[in-house]
């Protein structure tokens, strides 16, 4: 299992870097002035700017992952959930493992609480609001600006990625609340208890409906903070990118890096955006670097999980609340 593993994560990096080289040697004619920003007086207070709002996300993703914990009883301070959440993005940022980092939020939260299965549970439930709120915010984004509309591949594949997640949110949810088949899978120790995992807190936030609306309120918070991060990296470069392409995008390209073929979404993340800017008239060259500098954001303020993944055992185990 370990060997395959290994060889899972050596072909994630080989698409990564591939994807990558072809993006560079077929869309663009690779001069490297060409990609970085021109520095102006600005250009430093936007970079900073950014990495100050990719910070305070993080700090609402931790918020969002504890109001879950907090529905299944899984009681801990704020600041325990943001150094599990940095410790997790270190890994899935900086270090190609084969262990992700959703795997080290899980166990640290299973060590800090004494509840490993809960503790998976809200790691599922956490990730499964954010599918609530990126296809609804491309279409708002998309609503707001009627002119994305009329871009060709670039609407087609943004308005696929939001109805192909609203479809599959629809499916998880709809197997997760079936006491049947949700109910039966809540302790299969295979890929299937991610749907147990949904049944198990679906359950607890049917007792506590008015903590959803908390969840994705949360959750909502994250995804547009991350959008005016990505605003302020498109000003770092000199790019007149609208807030409302933004919105309709990110969001897409977020959904996009979901699939798991590559380190951390490199290549995806820069293919996704040359597809949806390059219409609006930024050149491939600019949107690739767009999304490596959006990129080196994320991989910069996960760094700060690097003494949080050291420890490596989390806090002592307390009694979970009943």
């Amino acid at each position: 299992m370990t060997r395959r593993r290994h060889l899972l994560t050596a072909a994630r990096l080989l698409v990564s870097f591939g994807m990558l080289a072809y993006l560079l040697t077929r869309f663009t004619s690779f001069h490297l002035s060409e990609m970085l920003p021109e520095w102006h007086a600005s250009t430093l207070a936007w970079l900073l700017s950014g990495l100050a709002l990719t910070l305070v996300a993080i700090v609402l993703a931790a918020a969002r992952w504890q109001r879950v914990a907090g529905v299944l009883h899984l009681r801990a301070r704020l600041r325990t959930f943001v150094s599990q959440t940095l410790a997790g993005m270190f890994i899935s940022s900086v270090l190609p493992s084969t262990i992700g980092g959703d795997v080290i939020r899980v166990s640290r939260l299973g060590v800090t609480t004494g509840d490993t299965p809960g503790s998976f549970a809200s790691v599922v439930l956490e990730r499964v609001s954010g599918w609530v709120v990126l296809p609804v915010l491309t279409f708002v984004g998309l609503a707001l600006n009627p002119s994305l509309l009329h871009l060709g591949n670039a609407t087609r594949v943004a308005v696929f990625l939001a109805v192909g997640a609203l479809g599959v949110l629809a499916v998880l949810l709809v197997a997760g609340t079936s006491p049947q088949l949700g109910g039966r899978l809540a302790h299969n120790e295979g890929w299937l208890r991610f749907i147990g995992a949904v049944h198990l807190g679906m359950e607890q936030f049917r007792q506590a409906p008015l903590a959803v609306l908390t969840v994705l309120g949360v959750s909502l918070a994250y995804q547009l903070t991350l959008v005016v991060a990505a605003w302020t990296v498109g000003h770092a470069l000199g790019l007149n990118i609208g807030i409302t392409v933004l919105l309709a995008f990110m969001p897409a390209v977020a959904m996009a890096q979901v699939l798991p073929i590559s380190i951390g979404g490199l290549g995806l993340r820069e293919g996704a955006l040359a597809l949806f800017l390059h219409p609006l008239g930024v050149s491939y060259e600019h949107a690739i670097a767009f999304g490596l500098l959006v990129y080196g954001m994320s991989l910069t303020v996960s760094l700060l999980g690097a003494p949080a993944f050291a420890v490596g055992r989390g806090r002592r185990p307390v009694q979970a609340a009943a």
